[in-house]
């Protein structure tokens, strides 16, 4: 009888915070780690695919411990937390006694042998997590160098490997024609430039490094994931599609800052406070970035993974709150001046601009953080590449709109206003001032 509970709040924890399946050939040394269930990588598996598990270095704590009480095995989602119900009822006494998992090897098959090899055939098309069960004492550590290659076959052969998940196949493609679409803005937006240059703002020419940087980022991801669908690994696509990750994280969140104070558009210069966002801002960018590549790049087996990826989350949502500030302070100074600088209308329709667009990133800083999220949770493993259309459709929409609605003009509409208007807008700041009090 196992002394040890296998049950596992990391487990449980490891599937509500992975959204994506890396699915690469992995490498990764495990050392003295006495964790009952030690979760690696997620995996969409069609009716043709396979697992190769291979073992070396293996030490155990106690040399004298039952092998059978340790090994590796798949699991779903749903069925973990039958599992958990079995353990918690006395059913059994190790998952890996469970009808309900995927037994792939129990470690006293590698009993005497330096180097252990398993490959396994999955037939049931679903999202299965590859883990390792320590059934043992509490106190027993396990040690091992695991490599692991999990592949859906295309056809018979083979030797045609798709290395990506069953939800995350397409993604090369999506990806391919998400960077034409972001070229092709680009361009469009270098032609507007060049008509209006006698009216275009630095800001103008900060919105197209943005553009050409978020193609460049859809581009390297594009390959990144094609090589990986080929070969299993990223060779260095993967450092390209993290500086360009990097500098477009920064040069967003730079750019909505700088157009929520009205830098070019109503002011030459950025104030203290507005100073101080910024570099709150950037430096929490560099920490998320660093904990994505640290969460990209470990995977979930790390005992710290659940901590980089609570920082990342913590981090991220920072830098959501923090850059709405500005765009508060100057709704707030534009009423303030609609009032005493004798130009109503104009700072009515500035007010109005600043307002829309103070919706508009709520509206998508919500949608990429919560919707997408929520999309991702519920849609079929086999479709979560409809997660990551809408949340780069999300971003396309919200690029277009502040691209629209920021365009250099020499005669804008919303500050070409004429004495009617003028008197419509002071009637409705009265009206509007009454109404609070």
């Amino acid at each position: 009888m196992s002394t040890r509970s296998p049950f596992s709040p990391f487990l449980l924890l490891f599937f509500s915070f992975l959204l994506t399946s890396h699915a690469e050939i992995r490498y990764k040394e495990v050392r003295s780690d006495s964790r009952s269930i030690i979760p690696f990588d997620e995996f969409g598996f069609t009716h043709t695919s396979r697992l190769e598990l291979n073992l070396t270095g293996v030490a155990v704590s106690e040399p004298d411990a039952d092998l059978t009480q340790l090994g590796f095995f798949l699991c779903t989602r749903d069925s973990w937390m039958h599992v958990l119900q079995q353990l918690q009822e006395g059913d059994i006494h190790c998952a890996l006694e469970s009808n309900l998992i995927k037994l792939v090897a129990r470690l006293s098959s590698f009993k005497g042998a330096s180097f252990f090899n398993t490959p396994y055939d999955v037939n049931d098309a679903n999202q299965f997590a590859l883990v390792f069960a320590n059934c043992l004492a509490p106190q027993v550590s396990v040690s091992m160098n695991v490599h692991s290659a999990m592949y859906n076959l295309e056809g018979k052969n083979p030797q045609h490997r798709d290395y990506l998940s069953a939800g995350s196949a397409v993604l090369p493609r999506v990806y391919f024609f998400l960077f034409l679409v972001y070229t092709a803005l680009a361009c469009l937006w270098v032609v507007v430039l060049y008509r209006k240059r006698l009216t275009a703002f630095r800001i103008h020419y900060f919105m197209l490094a943005l553009v050409l940087l978020k193609a460049l980022n859809l581009i390297c991801e594009a390959e990144d994931k094609s090589y990986i669908k080929r070969t299993g690994t990223a060779h260095g696509w993967d450092v390209l599609f993290y500086i360009f990750s990097f500098l477009k994280g920064i040069t967003l969140f730079t750019l909505i800052v700088l157009i929520g104070t009205g830098w070019s558009f109503l002011k030459p210069y950025l104030q203290d406070r507005e100073k101080k966002v910024l570099m709150i801002v950037i430096p929490l960018q560099v920490v998320a970035n660093i904990a994505q590549v640290v969460l990209d790049e470990t995977g979930p087996f790390t005992q710290d993974w659940i901590t980089w990826k609570q920082v990342f989350l913590l981090v991220d949502v920072i830098c959501c709150c923090a850059v709405l500030f500005p765009i508060v302070w100057s709704i707030k100074n534009l009423r303030e001046a609609a009032r005493t600088d004798g130009k109503a209308a104009v700072n009515l329709m500035k007010l109005t601009l600043f307002r829309q667009y103070y919706i508009v990133v709520i509206c998508y800083i919500y949608f990429t953080r919560v919707v997408v999220y929520a999309l991702m949770t519920i849609t079929s493993y086999k479709y979560s590449w409809t997660s990551v259309i809408a949340s780069e459709f999300a971003t396309l929409a919200f690029y277009v709109f502040t691209g629209y609605k920021f365009r250099p003009e020499a005669h804008n509409p919303y500050f070409v206003i004429d004495d009617e208007e003028e008197e419509a807008a002071a009637e409705a700041l009265k009206l509007e001032d009454e109404f609070e009090l």
